[in-house]
């Protein structure tokens, strides 16, 4: 890979003071990192012989981190309840009949999505994972692959802690480091003690986080209570699961005073889903208590089923808005800690912002560019009343990028797609859903038989 930079009308690196640089330049390396950030005529005047690449009216900026997805194939067709009747009604029979095959087409077709909308890193809880590591490596994403794991009897059609563990082995650094593997549960409930003590353990031997949800719903908390006589993040620490090597937690609605301490304490990492959170009825995270308190609060478009779309500039808009809806205070949750949220503060919340979040010497060359001559983005003023960080978070939209560079190569340019042909992704998915729709409802037809048989004999 030869050097390159990239020279645009604003480059946003989201370091700590905000700066906004005015015809600005990126040097990109040819080991796939940032060497200079600066004013253009600077990087320039220093690197005269590399190669230049000019995008007009365009604004660059850190890749987006999108730190809680799922892959999936089930958009539009799961809708109208409530968080945990929709598991078990839509998604844990899918799970249950669910093939390699289409579990390795739904990743490819979410990664090409996310690809397309200005997403360079994504945290995936999914299926048959090593499809999605080949459709990670081949589309160029850099990717966070956490296993759907369900090492309990009444869960048992899931991933294993075997299966996970293999899929670190084989996985995890490959593709010159963009594919991580961690450690994952469905959910605390999904899994017995053992292996609650299992999953941290395989997180240390291997150095890789652990993932899962927790206090998405009011059930979620009621039932934790029920069950262990403790909160949910309490019930995560009293089980040891906060001990592993890193934690990332996806929802932290339903979170108190104490919880919010716990994960403080214990560097624990939030991802907030705000669009899948209003459209499962779930509730608020309550993410400026959380921030203020220190905790790495990464945005997350969770699943496309639940969402339904990844685009994480939507994200940004959706979580601005919601905070101030629910707090009443057109002030809450600036654009500045929403942008924060999607770059750097995300990068924290893996861990991983020592390469990632912010465009700085010697970090990844993950970079996007997004377009600043729409009428979205219109007016753009610099100065006192400067509001690109505005337009940034409330009005672009992922079909605004230009480019998305991962690891210093370019896997999209000008809105399409280098590393494959979405055309062929879309209608390969569409020949496969009616497969999986079928099996899942002859499995549910099925257990609706034997469970109303149960009724009569009882």
């Amino acid at each position: 890979m030869a050097p390159q930079i990239l020279c645009a009308k604003f480059v946003l690196p989201m370091t700590a003071n905000n700066r906004l640089i005015e015809e600005g330049a990126v040097l990109v390396g040819a080991d796939g990192r940032i060497e200079q950030v600066d004013a253009a005529h600077i990087v320039l005047a220093t690197h005269p012989r590399v190669a230049v690449k000019r995008y007009d009216d365009t604004l660059l900026m850190p890749g987006l981190i999108n730190t809680h997805a799922h892959s999936g194939l089930l958009r539009g067709t799961a809708e109208g309840l409530p968080v945990w009747d929709w598991l078990q009604q839509f998604i844990d029979p899918m799970h249950r009949v669910l093939n390699a095959r289409e579990a390795a087409l739904a990743s490819q077709l979410c990664y090409a999505e996310a690809l397309l909308s200005g997403t360079t890193t994504i945290v995936d809880m999914w299926r048959y994972m090593d499809g999605s590591a080949r459709a990670a490596e081949q589309l160029g994403i850099r990717a966070v692959l956490v296993p759907y794991v369900g090492e309990h009897p009444d869960h048992n059609y899931f991933e294993t802690l075997d299966t996970n563990e293999a899929l670190i082995e084989g996985w995890h650094g490959r593709a010159d480091g963009r594919i991580h593997v961690w450690v994952g549960l469905e959910h605390m409930f999904y899994a017995t003690p053992e292996a609650w003590a299992r999953a941290v353990a395989i997180s240390h031997k291997h150095g890789v986080g652990l993932h899962t949800h927790s206090n998405e719903s009011r059930f979620d908390v009621e039932e934790t209570q029920r069950r262990y006589g403790v909160r949910p993040v309490q019930a995560l620490e009293r089980f040891g699961l906060l001990d592993a090597h890193r934690v990332l937690l996806a929802h932290c609605v339903w979170v108190d005073e104490q919880e919010m301490d716990l994960l403080a304490v214990h560097g624990v990492g939030v991802a907030h889903n705000p669009t899948s959170n209003m459209k499962l009825a779930s509730g608020v995270c309550p993410v400026e208590q959380l921030l203020a308190r220190g905790v790495a609060v990464g945005l997350g478009t969770d699943g496309e089923k639940e969402n339904n779309n990844l685009d994480m500039l939507e994200e940004m808009k959706i979580a601005s808005l919601l905070a101030k809806l629910h707090r009443l205070d057109a002030a809450a949750l600036d654009s500045w800690s929403v942008c924060r949220m999607a770059t750097v503060t995300g990068a924290r919340a893996l861990g991983m912002d020592d390469s990632l979040g912010t465009l700085e010497a010697g970090k990844q060359a993950d970079i996007i560019a997004v377009r600043t001559d729409t009428p979205r983005m219109t007016p753009l003023v610099t100065g006192r009343l400067a509001n690109l960080h505005h337009n940034l978070v409330h009005a672009a939209q992922g079909g605004d990028v230009r480019m998305t560079m991962v690891a210093g190569r370019i896997v999209v340019d000008e809105g399409r797609l280098l590393t494959g042909d979405i055309g062929t992704l879309i209608a390969e998915a569409n020949d496969a859903v009616p497969g999986l729709f079928q099996r899942r409802d002859a499995w549910l037809q099925q257990h609706r038989s034997v469970n109303a048989l149960r009724a009569v004999a009882e």
